[in-house]
């Protein structure tokens, strides 16, 4: 049967309709196909003539810069410095030995050498350039460019690394950086690629480890072209990294650096607070080291040298040191009494030179007694007996509490390694921790700072700026992270009453000023910075029974690992504080004989933000004082602050 002729032509036209779609996509098609070969063949030609002479492209990651590390006022504490290295990638190096031997014909390395390089590059993926040699001179990797194409997979290259130009003052707070070791990547959960290069270098201690995200930046690539040999041919693309954040800190490293010197000979840990907002100005532990050994890979002898030093100058005293807080303990004492009001201030206790508790005596440093004291003397004196008294009518648990709010027992949220606890012990930790009662003997130790109560010279210093301010201050290290000012809350009151305060703040007062107290010797001269302290001299040994009846042993004939830990806390001016510092120095002896002294030379340095005058000092010590700045002078080397831009 015929179609008729109205649908033949309407299936025609359909028919034609798809015949051009399909016509028009088979021509889109055909021109694609001409336009990509067209090209191929004459855009792209000199490419993938190179890739068929076996030229390959390669990726590599771009350590980005370091952020720099400054002080309060600009000087450079951590920098960068280029420095040469050479790299193998493995998969482009073929016969591993063999090139490292022709290497070391070119570069100092010894067999011990090779053979670690050799064990390094078969642990990594074949794609990850391993870091061979580095530190080279000009003519070291001039050689070894001349050189390449006798060494596939060898690359040359100019790296960056960090360097410290403030040396051994600076040591335990900055911290140093170090190449990331398998025990890093065991602890580091990120999975940061940077870290997978090998001697890519992260911080280990101070702020370096406690800050390592901030400082390390994010990394960049590299895409060169590189031929059948191993040479670089050309870089096709570059996209750097972000480098790492610049941190300025809160001290003062002129400061800093004063102190570290007035400190020479001792094994001892200093603190200065700013008051007006918890800034650290200066965090000082002391002997110190150079970090730029560990930087550089430390000898063995240097190695040796430091981890054999009685007096420990990889330990960061400051911080991490926890002493018997001694006598400067005793503020913790009578403040919980007078809150709880079982102490009235002008109430006197007699001191007999000791006090028996459930048949045992606890002495006094005074042997023959102070007789009457009330509270006021009993700080100006540093009278212990009153304090057996006070601790037995508070309990530790008060006492306890009472530190905790001062910083004593609290573990200060700061970047810098192994910040102690401290402990203010209760009665529920003896529990705890040893599996025995509390006993009121154990008390009586506690009151006058001895016993198991612990503190490091950061939380002593902590405990006399909240003293002279009222308020709770708060230790900071970091001023700015990138031109950015970090948090600083300083203006929370302390939660004691006022009236009880000002009493122990006159008694402190007295310690330094009257010519009775204990630290009248270190007093400041010049009344507008007139310092308010207390001396405190914890024992390390115990003294026997038959020892105190033959007469006790000075501590100057005593080894000095058994003398008593000399310690110092204090604030400045007492009418308008600034300033609050706290010394702790190991072992030595008294803390009227030798802390003090020390932290009225540091707290002048502060007040005066600079050597002070003479007139400063009182006028029996003004002799010694001159021969002294002039000695610390001459120790701090001119033009040992240098600033620094970005390497």
């Amino acid at each position: 049967m015929r179609r008729p002729p109205k649908e033949s032509a309407e299936s025609a036209r359909i028919i034609g309709r798809r015949a051009l779609v399909v016509g028009a996509l088979q021509l889109g098609l055909a021109g694609s196909l001409l336009m990509r070969m067209r090209s191929m063949q004459l855009e792209q030609a000199e490419q993938f003539r190179l890739l068929a002479d076996e030229n390959r492209i390669n990726v590599h990651l771009l350590p980005p810069a370091r952020g720099l590390i400054f002080d309060r006022n600009g000087v450079l504490l951590a920098g960068n410095e280029q420095y040469y290295r050479v790299t193998m990638t493995r998969e482009d190096a073929g016969d591993v030995e063999t090139v490292l031997r022709r290497l070391s014909k070119l570069v100092p390395m010894t067999e011990e050498e090779i053979q670690d390089a050799m064990k390094e590059v078969s642990e990594r993926s074949r794609f990850v350039p391993v870091t061979i040699v580095d530190r080279l001179s000009w003519e070291d990797i001039s050689r070894v460019t001349v050189n390449a194409p006798a060494l596939p997979g060898i690359t040359a290259e100019v790296g960056l690394s960090r360097f410290y130009p403030q040396g051994a003052d600076m040591a335990h707070v900055v911290g140093y950086v170090g190449p990331v070791s398998d025990y890093d990547l065991s602890r580091i959960e990120d999975r940061d690629p940077l870290l997978q290069i090998p001697k890519f270098q992260i911080g280990k201690t101070g702020a370096e480890n406690k800050m390592e995200q901030t400082l390390r930046g994010s990394a960049g690539t590299l895409h060169v072209e590189v031929n059948a040999l191993g040479r670089v041919m050309r870089e096709l693309d570059r996209q750097e990294g972000e480098p790492g954040a610049d941190i300025q800190l809160t001290i003062d490293s002129k400061l800093q650096t004063y102190v570290e010197a007035r400190l020479e000979g001792e094994s001892a840990g200093a603190v200065v607070i700013d008051l007006e907002k918890g800034d650290l100005r200066a965090v000082v532990s002391a002997p110190s080291f150079d970090p730029n050994l560990f930087v550089r890979g430390i000898s063995v002898k240097d190695w040796t040298d430091l981890n054999e030093n009685p007096y420990r100058p990889l330990a960061a005293k400051a911080v991490q040191g926890i002493y018997p807080p001694g006598s400067t303990f005793k503020m913790m004492t009578a403040l919980a009494a007078i809150e709880e009001g079982v102490l009235d201030p002008e109430e006197t206790i007699y001191c007999r030179g000791y006090t028996e508790v459930s048949g045992t005596r606890f002495h006094c440093w005074k042997t023959s007694g102070h007789g009457n004291v009330n509270l006021h003397d009993s700080l100006k004196h540093s009278c212990d007996c009153y304090y057996y008294e006070v601790g037995q009518r508070i309990g530790i648990d008060k006492i306890s509490e009472m530190a905790q709010r001062f910083g004593i027992g609290v573990r200060h949220d700061l970047p810098l390694s192994a910040v102690a606890e401290g402990l203010a012990p209760t009665k529920e930790w003896k529990r705890r921790v040893r599996g025995e009662d509390w006993r009121i003997g154990d008390t009586v130790n506690a009151s006058i700072g001895q016993g198991d109560v612990l503190a490091s010279p950061l939380q002593l210093a902590v405990m006399a700026a909240r003293l002279a301010t009222g308020r709770n201050i708060i230790p900071r290290l970091v001023h700015t992270v990138d031109g950015v000012e970090q948090g600083a809350d300083a203006d929370q009151p302390i939660g004691v009453n006022e009236n009880s305060l000002r009493r122990i703040r006159a008694a402190m007062d007295a310690v330094s000023n009257n010519n009775r107290g204990t630290a009248y010797g270190s007093r400041i001269s010049e009344v507008s910075m007139r310092l308010a302290g207390k001396t405190g001299t914890s024992q390390v040994r115990r003294i026997t029974a038959e020892e105190r009846a033959r007469g006790v042993t000075s501590n100057a004939d005593l080894p000095w690992e058994r003398r008593d830990h000399a310690l110092f806390v204090s604030f400045a001016p007492v009418e308008n504080p600034r300033f609050a510092c706290a010394i702790v120095v190991e072992h030595g002896g008294g803390g009227s004989s030798t802390a003090a002294p020390i932290a009225r030379d540091i707290m002048l340095q502060a007040l005066y933000d600079g050597p002070p005058p003479l007139e400063a000092y009182p006028s029996n010590v003004r002799n010694r004082i001159e021969e002294q700045q002039k000695r610390i002078e001459n120790r701090i080397a001119p033009g040992a602050y240098p600033t620094s831009d970005r390497a």
